[in-house]
């Protein structure tokens, strides 16, 4: 933010304060009697400050403190977010957060340019298209930079923003997908349980954990993986300006920071800093950033509350061990 607009929020405070400050100095010290000087002087001060309150509010809108928003992705991406693995803190914001947060950052007109701070191993395909989709729409400048991974889906998102920077020591890449699923056929097996689904359609229990794949299911869900794999690499290339072989040449692996800047998948090395440095080369003036955080209602805070304890204790998926029904997940 230049200094003519710090010049002019201080002016305006400065002066709202003033004036309310004379006017309740007039209404309450000089019209009073003597014997009410002293409330009225401790009146004035009240006054005062709450005229210095006023006059910041309305400095603020007419010479914002800001004209850039931040919004993080951290840990896995889902849907709702939470502490849903025990390689994340409980208490990310889900995906529909983070476009809520991109969102509404596009409609403030305060805001020039997005950065988006990525430290994520990826997560699930459609909630890290969701935020690429919300990145991609923002009209400005859109820069993000990977902190320790920018991985699988976090390179999904980033492929939306005009530019990726990393540190030399990130970790970049792994632009591939996998499809899990667990099996529990022996186990039913030995407790003398046995599995029975009633089903219409060949492939609809394609996967189901209770029992093993078949030849031709485990064909029909690696082509599933085959088709969201070319979808992942023609997206990257589109977004990135690269050569889609070049892409498919990755083998999902990844690299580090100045590795990945070789191969054409980072813009620039550098720090948070650095990458601010650039949004202002691209905006052509200098910035001040305001980052955005999800709004937490109550019911929210005390089950991400109940989630870090969980969590601390080393049980890490608080209470979500029963999962969400799906019998083939499938993850950038």
């Amino acid at each position: 933010m230049n200094g003519l607009a710090r010049v002019g929020r201080l002016g305006i405070g400065l002066a709202v304060a003033a004036l309310l400050s004379v006017a309740g100095w007039v209404l309450l010290v000089r019209i009073p009697a003597d014997t009410a000087d002293l409330l009225g002087v401790l009146l004035v001060v009240a006054v005062a400050v709450a005229g210095l309150r006023i006059g910041g509010s309305v400095g603020g809108s007419v010479f914002p403190a800001y004209n850039a928003a931040e919004v993080a992705v951290e840990g896995p991406i889902t849907r709702d977010g939470g502490g849903g693995l025990p390689v994340s803190p409980p208490g990310s914001p889900g995906a529909d957060d983070i476009v809520e947060l991109i969102e509404r950052a596009d409609e403030d007109d305060n805001v020039e340019a997005l950065l988006v701070r990525l430290n994520t191993p990826g997560g699930a395909v459609v909630p890290s298209d969701d935020i690429r989709l919300a990145v991609q729409a923002f009209e400005g400048p859109t820069v993000a930079y990977a902190t320790d991974v920018c991985a699988s889906g976090g390179y999904w998102i980033a492929s939306g923003c005009d530019e990726l920077w990393a540190r030399e020591g990130s970790i970049v890449g792994s632009i591939g997908v996998r499809g899990s699923r667990m099996t529990a056929a022996d186990l039913l097996e030995r407790v003398g349980i046995e599995y029975e689904q009633l089903t219409a359609g060949e492939y609809k229990e394609a996967g189901v954990p209770f029992d093993d794949l078949e030849e031709n299911e485990r064909e029909y869900l690696q082509g599933i993986v085959d088709d969201y794999y070319e979808q992942f690499v023609e997206t990257v290339a589109e977004g990135r300006g690269v050569d889609p072989e070049t892409i498919r040449g990755t083998e999902a692996k990844v690299f580090l920071g100045e590795a990945a800047h070789e191969l054409g998948l980072v813009d620039g090395l550098g720090t948070q800093e650095d990458a601010e440095t650039r949004v202002e080369e691209l905006l052509e003036e200098e910035i001040e950033t305001r980052e955005l955080e999800a709004r937490a209602g109550v019911a929210e805070r005390l089950r991400s509350g109940a989630e870090r304890v969980a969590y601390a204790f080393g049980a890490g998926i608080a209470g979500r061990v029963a999962g969400d029904g799906e019998q083939f997940r499938f993850r950038f």
